[in-house]
């Protein structure tokens, strides 16, 4: 957990994430990484010298087999107020768009329902479970797929929503994740969805994989280039009056 908190709290104070009086909501998938969040961010909240509200979210898409009751049990235990959302969205991407490449659509739809529920329980900010393979998977996603050079930033505000999402796992990597799911015994809940391990990302993940075998450091490389580089990154990193924008 120690070593968790250390590079958490980095990554909300490299890019002030947090300010006084926040509501935040982490969203909770029950996959390792938002359990690793929410976890980490309740430890946080212990000592934290900026104060913050923080509940849990999940959004229940309608997969067959799914079973939340080991999430709801988890929040309960760390005291954190915890709300379920019915959706349809595997039934809007699976049954009646029938997506070929379902993945983009459901994260889509995954975001707006999430963004919803937040507004509507009072909360401005949103926790992610993106961590440091993710960046720069995404980024290798956006150049292969996509032609263009780009990818998510630590935090992202949504003026349409008035919603800011915050991605505090940026320095940790999987597989410290992992571990730290293993070790903390928490609650995983199994996906079932179709599509799941066998995307675009898993792809991007594999050669990543194996350009870091052959070239090692390839991915700190890939990491650093890319935080000192993107735009979105640069502005949150370098701007000189955030921290006191937020402690006023």
């Amino acid at each position: 957990m120690q070593q968790m908190l250390s590079h958490m709290r980095r990554a909300v104070d490299d890019y002030y994430m947090i300010a006084p009086g926040d509501q935040i909501a982490v969203g909770l998938s029950g996959g390792k990484d938002s359990l690793a969040v929410l976890a980490a961010a309740k430890a946080l909240q212990r000592f934290y010298p900026i104060p913050f509200h923080l509940e849990a979210i999940t959004l229940d898409m309608g997969m067959d087999g799914m079973d939340f009751s080991p999430l709801q049990e988890y929040c309960a235990k760390l005291d954190v107020p915890y709300t379920i959302e019915k959706t349809e969205i595997k039934q809007i991407v699976f049954d009646y768009r029938q997506e070929k490449n379902p993945c983009a659509l459901c994260a889509n739809l995954r975001r707006g329902a999430l963004n919803t529920v937040a507004k509507s329980r009072g909360l401005n900010k949103i926790m992610l479970g993106h961590h440091y393979d993710d960046v720069i998977e995404t980024f290798m996603l956006s150049l292969l797929f996509e032609g263009r050079i780009s990818c998510f930033s630590p935090m992202t505000y949504l003026d349409r929503m008035d919603i800011t999402l915050l991605r505090p796992f940026i320095y940790i990597e999987e597989k410290e994740i992992k571990k730290f799911a293993e070790r903390q015994q928490l609650p995983v809940v199994h996906n079932t969805c179709p599509a799941d391990g066998n995307t675009k990302r898993e792809y991007a993940k594999t050669l990543l994989s194996q350009l870091e075998h052959e070239h090692r450091g390839t991915k700190q490389r890939m990491f650093t280039a890319m935080r000192s580089s993107l735009p979105d990154w640069e502005i949150l990193n370098k701007e000189p009056n955030r921290r006191k924008k937020h402690e006023n």
